[in-house]
């Protein structure tokens, strides 16, 4: 039986016209167009927020994605509405988006599950959550041409330890190193504001947003020097409110296990930061938007 994703937040979070969707999605490429495909691409970094806020800012991950080098995507995604302590794969075979239906990749869920480390998802878990879907309509678009051969795995990551960032990162690690795969990592940054119970500020950095700007481009920092250790210390010593630190840690674990391993080494490199908003008041709210490449260094 064909068992199909809805797209669950078209119409609210994004357009559910397929036309007007389209023309969006290129719009936001070609303002990136600077950018241009990244060699050895092996993962982005991007925001999951409504289009109309990060739109713009996911365009500089997804301008440099060549979609004639991979076969599978992987999109690694936090759980907004359920609590986790593991992660969780779709139990749907189709993933519905206006602008193409990608198909997901059995195979993959099938050897994630038999680890022991990954289960299925409820269709309404997976329906409910946002961090992913708000991906597959870019993906479904940067790879339109390809949607008869590219399959698709998604992953939500749950509320893990610090050994279980570790974990699954060294499980995908042996992902990270196949130049046919691609992963999205899917965060949100700094979320400032009462309404999330977040006002750090430091008033020796000028305005709110730019002491918010300083906060998140001390995580960016750490990132790109792919530091997944320093990332957990960051984050408890700050509570910087990134809602895809699990995902982002996992992945640089995985970078961590092939440059240990596979003398593999990586690159995290920012192509673009936003807020959507600037904060200047203790009334206003903000979230932060960060889009990065990972690349593997040299010859695979």
């Amino acid at each position: 039986m064909k068992r199909v994703r809805r797209a669950s937040h078209a119409g609210s979070w994004y357009s559910g016209d397929r036309e007007h969707l389209k023309t969006q999605l290129a719009g936001w490429i070609q303002s990136a167009r600077d950018v241009g495909f990244q060699d050895n691409l092996r993962a982005v970094i991007a925001p999951h927020a409504g289009y109309s806020y990060s739109g713009p800012t996911a365009g500089y991950a997804y301008a440099a994605i060549d979609p004639t080098k991979y076969d599978r995507v992987i999109v690694l995604g936090p759980s907004h509405h359920v609590y986790l302590d593991h992660c969780c794969v779709t139990a749907q075979n189709f993933l519905e988006t206006p602008v193409g239906t990608l198909k997901v990749d059995e195979e993959f869920n099938t050897d994630l599950k038999a680890s022991g480390l990954f289960e299925s998802m409820d269709r309404s878990v997976d329906e409910d959550e946002h961090s992913i879907e708000m991906h597959l309509p870019y993906v479904a678009y940067v790879f339109r041409d390809h949607l008869d051969r590219i399959k698709v795995g998604t992953v939500l990551v749950g509320s893990l330890s610090n050994e279980g960032d570790e974990k699954y990162g060294l499980f995908f690690s042996s992902y990270l190193s196949n130049p046919k795969n691609l992963f999205i990592v899917s965060s949100d940054f700094c979320h400032w504001g009462k309404r999330f119970r977040y006002v750090n500020y430091d008033s020796a950095r000028g305005e709110i947003h730019q002491s918010i700007e300083h906060l998140d481009r001390k995580a960016i920092h750490i990132i790109e020097r792919q530091r997944p250790a320093e990332f957990h210390s960051y984050l408890r010593e700050t509570g910087n409110t990134i809602c895809g630190r699990h995902p982002i840690t996992v992945l640089l674990f995985a970078a961590e296990k092939n440059r240990g391993s596979q003398s593999k080494s990586f690159s995290f490199s920012l192509a673009k930061y936003a807020q959507s908003s600037q904060c200047r008041s203790q009334s206003d709210s903000s979230v932060s938007y960060v889009s990065m490449h990972v690349t593997l260094q040299g010859d695979d």
